[in-house]
């Protein structure tokens, strides 16, 4: 009875937002997402105190699982954040820090948490009405018939991970062969297939990051006792058996209970001899390749040799997709019953690729590549991990251009242009010179809103300065960013510029690369008090942006940011089991 210990009750907490711990810890996320956002990002070490992998990274993903959160507001933050990404791979941080920012905005001003909700939840419906107008003045199309919209999109989710470690030259190839990666995987125009094909990474540690290539196919694990010649005598077009059963040889997984044995028989001599039979099957009708997700009994695969079979196991439940999408085979289950004719697929041929030291079973497709691999390569574990995840991003993002064949400025643009956008829809409301339709809609939603004109033009202000907080977040070493008063595009400024030069000596062009400057461009600091603008579209003289941001990507982070904001700003009471 000692040892038993009673029940401790359940602690609530009320206006957790209000609390002071809360509001530490809250802000202490913000810092940690804020300093990884963009290529000039600081990077993250997190490690526990006992030892193990030290996980060196700046990619919410990979951040948000490995670090341990203890409050539920921020687990809820997160889990937005980690949903967020697993669906669209890229904006993760962007999502994270204007979450942050939202409630510290809220927070600070002097308006009923509940009005600040109706206001963000309004507002985040305009910028999604504006997003989707053809003459917006941030969104460009993505043309398919040129690949360097592709590459732009790539290289700046690469470009964007410090950990990646990567030359100009190197992101370059990289991002090359991810989009080579991406179009082998959409289906010509003069095949059956209807659906996209799977890019498969296949990472290896040691060689330069431009060693990395696309091939059209599937690499896996060298067989042993393969031969680089004996392989490529087998020839092309070669039968193929996929099992997801172990050959092993082991008993049936029945589950709890006896085995009864008739006789004397010995269960592993009967498992081997049906094992065998079926080899006899394989070799009868014409299988050149075995492959097995799990393991293959040793004397099945020296019996099968012998016939001229090459043999594949391990291949892990990862590859069984791909490798079922590519060849058409479709995976057995049973060792017990003959195989189907209808189960055996085909491939193209087989071939030996090497990198590095590591030597791979190239697969090669019969006519339509439904399948290729993308051999990543990099110099130590942990840039090969991060650049693994961007590429996966990447190709995440391009796959979402083909629904939605947009794309946003990125480098800040986009999120300084709203920020002028919304603030010039908030100042219609009290300018008595801008048009009737615009007073009207202010003032409809204050009355829709049920909230005084104070109220909803401070908490739209609070808005457009968390749009702008997540501009400035790119700014590193004491930069200052402008903005400026035609287009509302942000301008780096270089770190310790000497005092009394003029701004359009100091700045070459905005963060999204489509324009440069000119003495005639009116800038202010980022973040300081301004007359309120229409912001106007780019000519079509401007030139193309260097850097671009996946449009459906960022739309649902934007919405995301705002409806977790609104979630937490609504709690009333946490409640915490303490059992």
């Amino acid at each position: 009875m000692s040892r038993l210990s009673k029940k401790q009750p359940s602690l609530c907490t009320a206006a957790p937002l209000t609390d002071s711990e809360v509001s530490r810890k809250l802000a202490l996320l913000h810092r940690i997402l804020s300093s990884c956002f963009g290529p000039c990002g600081r990077l993250k070490q997190i490690h526990n105190a006992v030892g193990g992998r030290v996980l060196t990274t700046s990619t919410s993903s990979v951040l948000l699982k490995a670090v341990q959160l203890s409050h539920p507001v921020l687990k809820l933050l997160a889990a937005a954040v980690l949903n967020h990404t697993s669906r669209f791979g890229d904006c993760g941080l962007f999502t994270g820090v204007l979450c942050c920012t939202l409630l510290e905005e809220a927070h600070r001003l002097t308006v009923e948490p509940a009005v600040v909700a109706d206001v963000y939840r309004r507002l985040v419906g305009q910028c999604g009405t504006y997003l989707a107008q053809e003459d917006c003045g941030c969104k460009v199309a993505v043309e398919f018939d040129s690949s360097r919209d592709l590459l732009t999109l790539v290289r700046a989710v690469v470009r964007s991970k410090p950990a990646c470690m990567l030359t100009q030259a190197e992101a370059e190839h990289v991002a090359l062969q991810v989009v080579r990666a991406f179009l082998l995987a959409v289906p010509p125009s003069d095949t059956s297939r209807i659906r996209l094909g799977t890019a498969v990474i296949c990472p290896v540690e040691g060689p330069p990051p431009r060693t990395s290539t696309t091939l059209a196919g599937l690499l896996i694990d060298m067989p042993e006792q393969l031969r680089a010649e004996d392989a490529e005598a087998l020839g092309a077009d070669l039968r193929v058996a996929l099992f997801s059963t172990s050959l092993a040889g082991d008993l049936p997984n029945e589950g709890d209970g006896p085995l009864e044995v008739l006789g004397e028989a010995v269960v592993e001599e009967a498992v081997l001899e049906q094992l065998l039979k079926l080899g006899e099957q394989l070799v009868v009708d014409g299988v050149r390749l075995l492959a097995c997700q799990k393991v293959v009994h040793p004397v099945l695969q020296h019996f099968l040799r012998g016939h001229g079979l090459v043999v594949a196991e391990r291949l892990g439940l990862a590859l069984m997709e791909p490798f079922v999408q590519m060849t058409g085979a479709q995976p057995v289950a049973t060792f017990q019953a003959p195989v189907p004719a209808s189960c055996y697929g085909r491939v193209g041929g087989l071939g030996v690729h090497c990198c590095g030291s590591r030597e791979m079973l190239h697969l090669r497709p019969t006519v339509d590549p439904a399948v290729c691999t993308l051999v990543l390569c990099h110099r130590n574990e942990t840039s090969l991990d991060e650049l693994k995840v961007a590429c996966q991003n990447a190709e995440q993002v391009l796959r979402q251009m083909l629904k939605e064949p947009f794309a946003l400025l990125g480098g800040g643009c986009t999120e300084t242009h709203l920020s002028a956008y919304i603030r010039h829809k908030r100042m219609s409301y009290i300018i008595p010179s801008l048009p009737t339709q615009s007073k009207s809609d202010a003032s409809q939603a204050t009355s829709e809103l049920g909230c005084s004109s104070s109220d909803y033009l401070l908490a739209a202000e609070g808005f457009c300065r968390s749009l702008e907080a997540v501009a400035r977040s790119l700014e590193t070493d004491a930069r200052l960013s402008l903005m400026d008063l035609c287009h509302a595009h942000r301008w780096p400024t270089p770190a310790g510029p000497p005092a009394g030069i003029p701004w359009a000596e100091l700045v070459r062009s905005c963060g999204c690369g489509s324009m440069s400057s000119r003495p005639d461009v009116e800038w202010v600091p980022l973040g300081t008090g301004h007359e309120p603008f229409s912001p106007a579209p780019l000519a079509d003289t401007a030139s193309q942006p260097h850097v671009l941001d996946s449009f459906p990507a960022k739309l649902n982070a934007l919405q995301v940011a705002v409806e977790t904001a609104n979630l937490i700003l609504d709690l009333k009471y946490v409640i915490e089991d303490k059992n």
